[in-house]
């Protein structure tokens, strides 16, 4: 089997851009170790600890609803794939999920 050259170019081009993301994700890591590593040395001011608990809270609260919103979805959408698609309730579903979108759509 002949290789042409454009396989070898379009080869080369890829190998390149692989290359390069392989080398700026390497940069990424390098930087975001040094950066953690300064911040760890320093000491924070005495007035950061009400900032650092509110931003604790705060994210507590975002990954508690990620997680809330993540289960429910994937468990809906896993019951749902499970059903026969075929039947009044499916279509049913199907017909009312559209209309939802319309009514949405239209304000």
């Amino acid at each position: 089997m002949a290789v042409s050259a454009a396989d070898k170019i379009t080869s080369t081009d890829d190998e390149a851009a692989i290359r390069a993301v392989a080398e700026a994700m390497r940069d990424a890591a390098t930087t975001t170790s040094e950066i953690s590593q300064n911040t760890a040395d320093s000491k924070p001011p005495a007035g950061d600890v009400g900032t650092d608990a509110l931003q604790w809270l705060s994210r507590l609260t975002y990954t508690g609803s990620y997680v809330l919103s993540y289960g429910v979805v994937y468990a809906a959408v896993f019951v749902a794939q499970a059903l026969p698609q075929e039947n009044p309730i499916m279509s049913g579903f199907r017909d009312g999920g559209r209309e939802a979108m319309e009514q949405l759509d239209d304000g």
